[in-house]
């Protein structure tokens, strides 16, 4: 099946539709989201779920990233979306909400280039079982904010280029312990 994405203006309006590799060769500007998961673990600590992106993804494979991300679909609306791939990514069903939007621009390694207007969606785990889909997800785990914050200061390469300034915009203080 070829996956068509929506290929946006800057103010995120829908001028058209493009294949998704062709959209991400030519670095066209398309819609996305990212979704964050978050919960308080029995110690009272905010913690974040982080997915490590299958290796054989088309692109940041194996490093480590939010709790799913993807592109609606032509005529799906963004949170619906976002509900969608969590299930089909991390088989947990959570109802989401629309926290910020921003646009990011990277070239990656293997050519292809992410310019997206990426809607922030965010959830609250209850202790809903994970049931990673082996083929999108490598692993899993969940990583308080503080530790988030300093691996991405010290070791960033080990995640996907959009995290930290997704993060910065859930709404939730990095600081925490």
């Amino acid at each position: 099946m070829i996956e068509q994405i929506i290929l946006v203006d800057q103010q995120d309006r829908e001028i058209g539709q493009a294949e998704k590799i062709d959209a991400h060769k030519r670095g066209l500007l398309h819609r996305a989201f990212s979704v964050f998961i978050f919960h308080t673990n029995s110690a009272g600590e905010h913690e974040l779920l982080l997915q490590q992106r299958q290796l054989g993804k088309y692109h940041c494979g194996g490093l480590w990233s939010n709790t799913c991300c993807g592109h609606p679909r032509v005529g799906e609306e963004i949170v619906a979306a976002g509900q969608r791939r969590l299930q089909e990514e991390m088989g947990i069903k959570i109802k989401l909400r629309n926290q910020a939007v921003f646009h990011y621009m990277v070239k990656l390694n293997n050519g292809l280039i992410e310019n997206e207007i990426d809607h922030v969606l965010i959830g609250d785990h209850q202790n809903e079982e994970i049931k990673i889909n082996p083929s999108e997800v490598a692993d899993y785990c969940w990583i308080k904010l503080s530790e988030l914050r300093a691996n991405l200061i010290n070791c960033g390469d080990k995640y996907t280029p959009w995290l930290a300034q997704a993060f910065s915009l859930t709404g939730q203080d990095i600081n925490r312990a």
